[in-house]
């Protein structure tokens, strides 16, 4: 069943963040643009980025470090950063009636702390371009002849012509919003080489079952320490979220794909530093003053001055020590065994989240199969591959989404720029 409109000057498949950039960018510039996109919507995953919130870039003012976030592959990435980079993006919803702001390491968010904001200015960028979004259209495959796509074949048997090709499908987590690996499939088939995808920004569960009841709690900056074997193989600080099996936000998911490598070689434990800016003496000297202040309140009565109530009482038993005890009565070493907890809480890990709570999937393809002025395909002229498509790892902090922004545009704009 061929498509009864007039062949496109571009077919964008994937209607995720890179897709739309993209898609709004060529036609922005005059292309007549197809966007197709499997589900009944666009940009599902882009809705729930972030906690819901989506963390739209990084503020780093510097592009020599922004691009060492992206380790290997930011070596090819000064070209289409210098074409569009982290204040283009901001400008780019700025002055779309989206304000942002900036958060911890440079974190920018709308100032609305809703990811609706930014899905509502890209649908209606691709509006006001005049985008078509073919919804409901999964691709089964892309079709070639004498080294150029000639069209997409759906999944329903209709073809999709077109002169040029984005294939922005992303990579193969949260599967349920639709991101199910299927361009890594049609590249392999195209002949592209994809290195195998794995989970790369996760949560980590704990063998520990006390975590269940300190699930929602937040810490805005610990210090997290890798040991293996009791050697210690990596620290980090920053956010850190309590789940019911485990933990979350920022600082581990940024460790989750080294946790998981050494997972491999054995058994890993994570030491939670819940005070990095106070040293252990400090930590003590704290603890008498609060015992102090309150001699005869019950020591779960008074320790939400320095951890969350939610943790007091897990605290207190990992110490040994009975919530009900007056603060007058507890011991030197009990004191001691708390203080020690707080600079150096041990939890085990069991494991790391599937791809279904994936935030990101490492691998993708190869980066020198790409032309990075253009995002083009060396294999094909007629083909630009753009977002979580190529093998480039990077940690949360916004840098995903400017992946996307980036590539999306450079690819919308090459499209239309070549012949």
């Amino acid at each position: 069943m061929k498509d009864s409109q007039t062949i496109w000057d571009v077919a964008v498949i994937g209607g995720g963040p890179a897709g739309m950039m993209a898609a709004g960018r060529a036609a922005e510039l005059g292309a007549k643009v197809a966007l197709i996109e499997k589900n009944a919507s666009l940009g599902r995953k882009l809705l729930i980025t972030g906690g819901g919130r989506c963390n739209v870039t990084n503020a780093e003012p510097d592009t020599r470090k922004l691009l060492a976030k992206f380790k290997r592959g930011g070596k090819f990435l000064p070209s289409p950063f210098s074409q569009w980079n982290n204040e283009n993006s901001v400008h780019f919803f700025n002055t779309r009636g989206m304000p942002t702001k900036i958060e911890a390491e440079q974190r920018v968010f709308p100032v609305s702390d809703s990811a609706r904001s930014v899905w509502d200015v890209l649908v209606k960028y691709l509006k006001d371009s005049g985008v078509t979004v073919l919804s409901n259209s999964p691709v089964a495959r892309l079709e070639k002849d004498g080294g150029r796509i000639t069209k997409a074949i759906l999944k329903n048997g209709r073809e999709v012509i077109a002169k040029k090709f984005i294939l922005a499908t992303g990579g193969l987590s949260r599967p349920e919003t639709g991101s199910t690996g299927d361009g890594f499939s049609i590249l392999k088939t195209l002949g592209h080489k994809v290195s195998d995808t794995n989970a790369a920004l996760v949560p980590v569960a704990l063998k520990e079952s006390w975590v269940k009841r300190a699930a929602s709690v937040i810490f805005p900056n610990v210090k997290i320490t890798i040991y293996q074997n009791d050697k210690k193989q990596e620290s980090r600080a920053g956010k850190i979220l309590f789940t019911h099996v485990g933990l979350s936000g920022p600082a581990i998911l940024n460790m989750s794909r080294d946790i998981g490598e050494l997972l491999q070689y054995g058994e890993v434990v994570l030491e939670l530093d819940l005070l990095p800016d106070m040293g252990p003496e400090k930590v003590n000297s704290k603890l008498q003053e609060i015992l102090k202040a309150d001699i005869n309140k019950k020591i779960k009565n008074v320790l939400n001055s320095v951890v969350p109530t939610a943790l007091v009482s897990i605290l207190l038993e990992l110490a040994d020590i009975k919530g009900d005890t007056p603060c007058h009565s507890v011991t030197r070493p009990q004191r001691l065994a708390l203080a020690h907890l707080l600079k150096h809480l041990r939890v085990t890990v069991r494991g790391l989240l599937g791809l279904d709570k994936a935030i990101i999937t490492s691998g993708g393809v190869a980066l020198e199969e790409i032309d990075w002025k253009s995002m083009r395909s060396l294999k094909y002229p007629n083909l630009h591959i753009v977002g979580d498509l190529l093998d480039i790892d990077r940690p949360s902090g916004g840098y995903s989404l400017q992946l996307c922004w980036t590539t999306g545009f450079v690819a919308g704009s090459a499209v239309v720029a070549r012949t």
